[in-house]
């Protein structure tokens, strides 16, 4: 039986580069719930359902799209609000109620894949996440994501472990760089500027960085193993790096030579409680909020992908310099560079 996706957050960065993957591996029909714009996947052979996670029951455009799938990749999620409950009613509840409607309209079932993220860890003392470290998440999108993993893995169907019914698979990207990608393009920005804020001293803590394309055939992969049933995997870039690193990368890819500036975490903090402040005034919720702020200053930034290179092989096939190289070429091809 041919493959057949279902995809939500197909019109975001990395939902859109994963159905480009799945296009490129022969899915024979891939569906992607899209509120309105369809935004990157225009003229891609998909069928767009148009719908959100609040759909449920049967004869809802959720139920229809999931008849007769066989994976179902959840890339959808809030990233960025003010309350908490926005994120726990859609990244939890949301997440929930899809699976539950996956295992009632897709008894074909062979995987369906939660992404979670990184920031799940928050505060802790490894300066390297494994799948071992104890989560302490130090933001209101963090803890969302924490707890839509543990409500995942214990959620139950008619009083039946739901891992007994779904095969289940849950993926921790690191920081996701890429073409199409808006956050980490205001960094590449300043240095195209001539400068490069850093924050912390000359000893700073690591980072992980993975190329988009690397992320999704890493997210495909596990998919695809029967290894990966019942597991949780961080999928980053080629080990570790530093924003120095990072800079240079882009220094190289821009032709530019810049100042270094670096900021305090204390700093960091201070800022993104002022500029929330101020746009608060606008109506308007920044991505450098007081939430992000902490994220940056105080949280776990880099993992380890060792257990998804031993479960099921994967590793990064792009090196940093080559990523930020291909990620700036196609800013200068869009005129996002400004």
């Amino acid at each position: 039986m041919g493959k057949k996706a279902f995809v939500t957050g197909g019109t975001g960065f990395v939902g859109s580069h994963l159905v480009d993957e799945l296009m490129r591996r022969g899915y024979e029909d891939i569906r992607c719930l899209v509120r309105s714009d369809p935004k990157w996947l225009k003229e891609k052979p998909v069928t767009l359902v148009k719908g959100d996670l609040a759909d449920e029951g049967e004869g809802s455009e959720l139920s229809a799209a999931l008849a007769g799938v066989t994976h179902v990749y959840h890339v959808a999620a809030v990233t960025r609000a003010r309350k908490e409950e926005v994120f726990l009613r859609s990244n939890v509840e949301g997440t929930l109620r899809l699976l539950r409607l996956a295992h009632r309209f897709a008894p074909n079932l062979r995987r369906f894949v939660v992404t979670s993220s990184l920031a799940v860890v928050g505060a802790v003392e490894e300066k390297v996440a494994t799948e071992t470290t104890p989560l302490n998440p130090i933001t209101g999108y963090g803890r969302s994501k924490a707890l839509m993993e543990s409500r995942v893995w214990g959620a139950a169907i008619d009083d039946r472990p739901i891992q007994d019914e779904v095969p289940l698979t849950v993926i921790r990207p690191s920081a996701v760089y890429g073409p199409r990608e808006r956050d980490i393009l205001t960094f590449f920005q300043t240095v195209n500027r001539g400068l490069c804020p850093i924050v912390g001293g000359s000893d700073p803590d690591p980072i992980s960085l993975v190329y988009v394309e690397d992320l999704v055939r890493g997210i495909v992969d596990a998919a695809e193993s029967d290894t990966a049933i019942g597991e949780t995997y961080f999928v980053g870039g080629a080990g570790t790096s530093t924003w120095e690193e990072v800079r240079d990368a882009a220094t190289g890819a821009l032709g530019r030579r810049v100042i270094t500036m670096r900021i305090s975490p204390a700093l960091v903090r201070s800022v993104g409680s002022v500029v929330e402040t101020v746009s608060g005034i606008f109506g308007a919720y920044p991505p450098l909020n007081r939430e992000k702020a902490r994220e940056i200053a105080d949280a776990c930034k880099a993992c380890s992908s060792a257990k998804a290179f031993s479960d099921y092989g994967y590793s990064a096939e792009v090196s940093l310099e080559k990523g930020i190289s291909r990620t700036i070429e196609w800013y200068r091809q869009h005129g996002w560079l400004g």
